[in-house]
C-alpha cells in the first residue's frame, strides 16, 4: 500500500483522478462480468449487496468530504460551516435536476415506475441511465479529492484519496452486476448485459478528470466542491440506493449490508487518510 501512495504522490493530480476512476470503472465491469457466471442471484445477497453499496456512499460522504469541506473553511461558528452548507445543498439540488431532467429506471421497479420526462425507451436504457447518474458524483468526489490533496490542502490526502477510490470501487462491483442481471433477465444477452453493466460506469473517469481539474484552477471552491460532491452522493442514497432495498423481504439484510459497508469505508479512510 506504500509503494501505491508514493506513486500517486509522484505523478500529476489529474492522471492520478484519472487512474484511480478507471479503477473503479473497472470493478464496475468485474461486477457486470458475473453475468457470464449466473442468470439469476439470490434477491437476499442482491439486496445485501445494494445495502453495502449505501454504507459506502454514506461513509465516504462524511469521512472522506464532509468533514475534510468543513476542516478547511475559513471562520468560525456558523460561518466555517456555510462553504459545507452550501456545496451539499447544491450537490443534492443537482441530482434532483437530473432526476427531473433525464427518464430514468431505478433496479427492482416495473418499468411503469419509471422516473423523469416520459418516453418510449427501452426500460433496459432507463435502468443504465439510472446507474450513470448514480456514477457522476462518485467520480467527481474522486477527482475533487485528488485535486485537494495536490493542492496542499491539509484536511486532503493522498490517502484519503485513495481510500475513496478503493472504496468506491468495491460498491461499483456489486452496482456492475445491479445493471447486468436484470438485463440478462430480461433476455438480453449475455455480452450484450455486460457491456451495459460495464458502460454505466463510463462516466466516473470523466467527472473525476473535470472535478481535479476545476478544484486545481480555482482552489477557494475546495470546500464547496467536496460538500456538493457528498450532498449528491447522499441524495442517490436516500432516494435510489436505499428504496431498491426495502421492496423485498430481505430489508434486515439490506441493512446488515449498510452497516458493513460504513465501517468498511470508515476503516478506509481512517486507515489511509
Amino acid at each position: 500500500m506504500d509503494a501505491i501512495l508514493t506513486y500517486f504522490e509522484s505523478i500529476h493530480p489529474v492522471k492520478a483522478a484519472l487512474y484511480a476512476t478507471l479503477f473503479t470503472w473497472g470493478l464496475t465491469g468485474m461486477g457486470a462480468a458475473l453475468v457470464f457466471l449466473f442468470k439469476t442471484m439470490n434477491r437476499g445477497v442482491f439486496d445485501a449487496m445494494l445495502g453495502f453499496t449505501g454504507g459506502v456512499m454514506v461513509a465516504a460522504s462524511y469521512w472522506s468530504l464532509l468533514s475534510p469541506a468543513i476542516e478547511m473553511s475559513p471562520g468560525d461558528g456558523f460561518t466555517k460551516a456555510m462553504p459545507a452548507v452550501i456545496g451539499f445543498g447544491g450537490g443534492a439540488l443537482f441530482l434532483f435536476a437530473l432526476d427531473k431532467l433525464i427518464p430514468h429506471l431505478h433496479i427492482n421497479f416495473k418499468k411503469s415506475e419509471a422516473e423523469g420526462p416520459q418516453t418510449d425507451w427501452k426500460g433496459t436504457t432507463l435502468l443504465i441511465l439510472a446507474i450513470t447518474l448514480h456514477n457522476i458524483p462518485e467520480g467527481l468526489a474522486v477527482g475533487v479529492l485528488f485535486g485537494a490533496a495536490a493542492a496542499g490542502v491539509p484536511e486532503a490526502s493522498i490517502g484519503g484519496a485513495v481510500a475513496l477510490a478503493i472504496g468506491i470501487g468495491i460498491q461499483n462491483f456489486p452496482e456492475g452486476l445491479a445493471v447486468s442481471m436484470p438485463l440478462r433477465r430480461q433476455g438480453v444477452s449475455r455480452f450484450k448485459s455486460f457491456w451495459y453493466g460495464q458502460l454505466s460506469a463510463i462516466v466516473e473517469p470523466i467527472a473525476g478528470v473535470l472535478g481535479a481539474l476545476l478544484v486545481l484552477q480555482i482552489k477557494p471552491i475546495l470546500p464547496y466542491a467536496l460538500a456538493f460532491a457528498a450532498g449528491a452522493m447522499i441524495y442517490v442514497v436516500v432516494e435510489e440506493v436505499i428504496p431498491e432495498t426495502q421492496r423485498d423481504r430481505f430489508t434486515d439484510v439490506a441493512t446488515l449490508g449498510f452497516i458493513g459497508g460504513f465501517l468498511i469505508m470508515m476503516l478506509l479512510d481512517v486507515g489511509l487518510g
